[in-house]
C-alpha cells in the first residue's frame, strides 16, 4: 500500500513514519510512504503557494494550482485517481472501521491544509474524503494525516507479525481492550490474575471478555450501546439501560 501526502512540510512526515512498525513495514515492501512538497509545484518564483482570500478575513489561504498540478503528478505516477483524503475539523470523526475501510486501497492521497484554509475549488476537484480526528484544530493537517497513516497501517495484512493483535485492540466491536500483564508475576504489590496464569484458554477469553465490556462501560459509555452483545451480556453489564436511555 502506498500513502501520498501532499504538504507544505514534507520533513515533518518523515521522522514520525519511518520507526517502529511502520518503519519495519516499509523495510519489508508492505508500505511506502510518500511526501510530495507542494511548493515544488508552484509557478510563483519566490515559491508562494498561499494569498489573502477575497471578501476579506483575517490569515491566507493556499491556492489551488500548486496543490492541483501536485495532485496531478501522483495519479499521472499511479494512471488513476485513489481516494484523497482532506484533514479537516468539518469532516466525520475517524474511526478503527475507517482505518479497515482505507486500508483495503493499494493507493492513498493526504491534502494536508495550513492557515486559514484550502481554495474549495481544488477540494471540489480533487477530494474524496473530508476526515477530522476531533473536535479540535491544529496548525495544519500533517499530524492528522501521521495519525491516520498509523492506523491505516496496522490494518494492512503483515504489518502487524501478530495478525491477532489487530483484531483484538481497543475498539473492535466497539469495545475497549482488556487489560494487559506481562512479566514480573508480582510487581509493587500488585499481582498478575491467576485465570491468566491458569492455561485454561476458555477461561481467560472469557475474562478478557468481561474486562472490555466492563472498562468500555466505566470510561466509553457511549461505545457499549454499539457493541456486539449478547442478550445476556446487555443484561448484566446494562446495556439495555443505555439503549432506553439513548432512545428517549
Amino acid at each position: 500500500m502506498t500513502f501520498y501526502i501532499l504538504t507544505l512540510f514534507p520533513e515533518m512526515i518523515g521522522q514520525a513514519l519511518h520507526t517502529s512498525i511502520i518503519g519495519k513495514a516499509q523495510e519489508r515492501g508492505l508500505l511506502c510512504i510518500r511526501t510530495v512538497n507542494i511548493r515544488d509545484y508552484t509557478k510563483d518564483k519566490h515559491q508562494k503557494t498561499d494569498d489573502y482570500p477575497y471578501g476579506g478575513g483575517a490569515g491566507m489561504v493556499m491556492q489551488a494550482q500548486p496543490i492541483y498540478d501536485a495532485y496531478l503528478a501522483v495519479t499521472e505516477q499511479i494512471g488513476y485517481r485513489p481516494r484523497t483524503i482532506y484533514l479537516t475539523p468539518q469532516g466525520p470523526t475517524f474511526t478503527q472501521t475507517a482505518a479497515k475501510e482505507f486500508a483495503a486501497e493499494e493507493n492513498l492521497i493526504f491534502l494536508c491544509g495550513h492557515y486559514e484554509g484550502v481554495d474549495e475549488r481544488v477540494l471540489e476537484e480533487i477530494v474524496t474524503d473530508y476526515i477530522s480526528i476531533g473536535d479540535y484544530v491544529l496548525t495544519g493537517g500533517e499530524l492528522p494525516a501521521m495519525v491516520m497513516v498509523d492506523a491505516i497501517s496496522r490494518m494492512v495484512p503483515g504489518v502487524l507479525t501478530n495478525e491477532a493483535s489487530g483484531a483484538s485492540e481497543s475498539f473492535e466491536g466497539s469495545l475497549l481492550e482488556y487489560p494487559q500483564y506481562s512479566r514480573p508475576k508480582e510487581w509493587n504489590g500488585k499481582k498478575v490474575p491467576d485465570v491468566l496464569m491458569s492455561g485454561d484458554h476458555r477461561k481467560i477469553e472469557a475474562w478478557r471478555r468481561e474486562k472490555s465490556i466492563l472498562r468500555t462501560k466505566q470510561y466509553r459509555p457511549d461505545l457499549l450501546g454499539k457493541a456486539d452483545l449478547t442478550v445476556r451480556e446487555k443484561a448484566v453489564y446494562g446495556a439495555y439501560d443505555l439503549d432506553i436511555k439513548r432512545k428517549r
